[in-house]
């Protein structure tokens, strides 16, 4: 009888029992960008990610908080800006409604004011648009493991600002529609400009005036130059 029969090769009973690593966690995401050309570049770069899986593309609030819902992803990847409600205000409902399914920001917003009301929105990671193809990718990892995410520079500008909050009181829509206002845009044009309608404009304008205590356009121009929000230019 052969002596080897019936034995394990020698390299088997030299190595011990046989061991497997165990394979990556796949990180579901759903996108949400109302620009298709943007929704294209964000899938192209989560695609080149193996342990990735895009389940939806959103193209506005409401489509994204329906796939969220209906796919309970685990992160979800959201313009800052997008047609409907403002996304600033919509995510505390978002995480409250899915507190399983954690929110990565994406914006072209560099001031450090969005990126404080983001996360204290319930964000956790807040990517500029011209740094995602370096960046969204480690935000949306760290996002998975409910863990936070901010560039290096705006968290450095974040920290030496102080958080004295919007002025007047305004909410993130109010501030937007007062900008384009006191830019000399017309109802029409801001509704336009925001995808609103003309009487959702002239509801924020009203209220805009009543907590600032203005009744008038110079009046608005003048509550944002005085507060900045028309840049640093100067008269």
């Amino acid at each position: 009888m052969n002596s080897g029969c019936g034995r394990y090769p020698e390299s088997r009973m030299d190595n011990g029992p046989t061991t497997y690593a165990a394979a990556p966690r796949t990180i579901r995401v759903v996108i949400a960008d109302d620009h298709p050309i943007v929704r294209r570049g964000l899938r192209e770069l989560l695609a080149s990610e193996p342990d990735f899986e895009l389940v939806a593309e959103g193209e506005d609030v409401d489509s994204a908080r329906r796939y969220v819902r209906g796919h309970h992803p685990d992160v979800l990847v959201i313009d800052l800006n997008m047609p409907g409600e403002s996304v600033l205000e919509v995510l505390p409902r978002l995480r409250s409604e899915f507190p399983d399914t954690q929110v990565v920001v994406l914006t072209m917003q560099s001031e450090p004011a969005y990126a404080r009301r983001a996360l204290g929105a319930g964000a956790l990671g807040y990517v500029l648009k011209e740094a995602a193809d370096t960046e969204l990718v480690s935000a949306v990892r760290a996002a998975s493991r409910h863990e936070s995410f901010l560039n290096p520079k705006l968290g450095a500008r974040l920290a030496a600002e102080p958080n004295l909050g919007p002025p007047g009181g305004l909410s993130e829509r109010e501030l937007e529609v007062l900008k384009l206002l006191a830019l000399g845009h017309t109802n029409a044009q801001v509704a336009e400009t925001l995808f609103l309608s003309v009487r959702t404009v002239e509801t924020h304008r009203a209220r805009i005036q009543q907590k600032l205590r203005v009744s008038d356009r110079p009046g608005l121009v003048r509550f944002a130059f005085e507060h900045g929000l028309l840049g640093s230019e100067e008269d």
